[in-house]
């Protein structure tokens, strides 16, 4: 392009005409584009696929998960991923594009031809702008009802393949009511089962009021109630006591019974990870509902939440504020060296981030402002590089 620039422009000073800065601005577009496309494909293949399956791929093997199952759980993880992928994706695009021009001269081109630094720069900031506004839509609405959604997967596993849950030499414990230990599994059959029904009554639901041993047991869904119900067979069992459950003197042993049913409820295992909600799962206009809440006693951290959600939002911006001026700077086409620098900064921007996020229930460390402080420190130090560079 740079050969093209030169022959486009006349060889005396002159004023550039609004023609040809359209090719400047859609040559610039084109690039970005295909570029961020292609940065964000990459990374988020490599941080979803990589975790999620780090995850799933036990359920997948040993756990009999269909694997549709699992390509819905790499969906819900793909947006909030993407909160990660789309800035740093973007940081890449511009160190390479801007690397590259720098490299062929095509920067020296358009400066000899009178076009500024600052015009260079505005088909930049329209894609960052563009970056800005998709990742604030993902940050504040999409990622956090695809993390909900993923509550809501584990009630459908529960429901269409209930011994999915069960599995060999496995402790199940996502029932509140229930802790469930499987010996062995036979196909649908499990063996060896121990039963701890839990108590409810105010002791915080950890001392158990029944131990049931059985020699096997089966699992049917009765989704009418919203539960499984666990048949037992051949069993023993050992009570507590009602009224003092924690007194082990106080224990029947030696009851026995040929079968019995246990039933699961599923609603309740909902409810518990509905109310254990996490905050990362809320929508904006959820926190801000919280927020208005004058007795919460997570008020600070629901206004780190808020705060983290447009300083990531605002990345994008201050990514590209730095970018460019270190592209130039760098003078290198090759991607090892712009893929080198994006890693460099996107660590350093996303794990103060996380680091400042955990400050969130320490009001001494005053963590809205902290989670700001990213985005203060790339978009001043990207200024300054700018300013420095259009002085040259």
């Amino acid at each position: 392009m740079a050969r093209a620039l030169l022959l486009t422009f006349p060889r005396r000073p002159f004023r550039y005409s609004f023609p040809t800065l359209k090719i400047l601005d859609r040559y610039l577009l084109t690039a970005l584009g295909v570029a961020t496309a292609m940065g964000v494909a990459l990374l988020s293949l490599v941080l979803v696929l990589g975790n999620v399956f780090k995850e799933m791929l036990d359920l997948l093997i040993n756990h009999n998960v269909p694997l549709e199952t699992v390509f819905s759980f790499v969906a819900f993880v793909l947006p909030f991923s993407m909160t990660f992928t789309i800035p740093w994706g973007f940081l890449t695009a511009v160190l390479l594009v801007f690397g590259r021009l720098s490299a062929d001269n095509e920067i020296i081109a358009l400066r000899s031809n009178g076009v500024s630094f600052t015009r260079i720069f505005h088909p930049v900031l329209g894609v960052a702008l563009l970056m800005v506004a998709l990742c604030f839509w993902i940050n504040t609405e999409v990622a956090p009802r695809a993390q909900y959604a993923m509550l809501t997967s584990l009630f459908r596993i529960a429901t269409s393949n209930p011994t999915a849950m069960f599995q060999a030499d496995e402790v199940v414990d996502q029932f509140p009511d229930y802790r469930i230990y499987v010996g062995g599994r036979d196909g649908d059959q499990m063996n060896n089962l121990i039963v701890f029904k839990l108590d409810d009554k105010g002791k915080g639901g950890w001392i158990p009021t029944q131990v049931v041993f059985a020699k096997s047991g089966m699992l049917t869904s009765d989704l009418e109630n919203s539960r499984l119900l666990l048949k037992v067979e051949d069993a023993h069992f050992e009570q507590r006591d009602d009224r003092h459950p924690d007194n082990v003197e106080l224990i029947r042993q030696g009851i026995t019974m040929r079968e019995g049913i246990f039933p699961l409820s599923l609603q309740k295992l909902f409810d518990e990870k509905k109310k254990d909600k996490p905050l990362s799962s809320h929508t904006l206009s959820e926190l801000f509902s919280e927020l208005a809440k004058p007795d919460n006693p997570r008020r600070l951290a629901f206004q780190v939440e808020v705060s983290k959600r447009f300083s990531l939002s605002l990345a994008a911006l201050s990514f590209a504020l730095i970018a460019v001026p270190l592209g130039i700077t760098a003078h290198r086409k090759e991607t090892s060296v712009g893929f080198a620098l994006s890693l460099i900064i996107a660590f350093g921007y996303f794990f103060f981030i996380i680091i400042a996020d955990t400050f969130r229930n320490n009001p001494h460390a005053f963590p809205v402002v902290l989670i700001w402080m990213p985005n203060l420190f790339f978009t001043g130090l990207g200024l300054w590089l700018f300013s420095r560079l259009a002085k040259r």
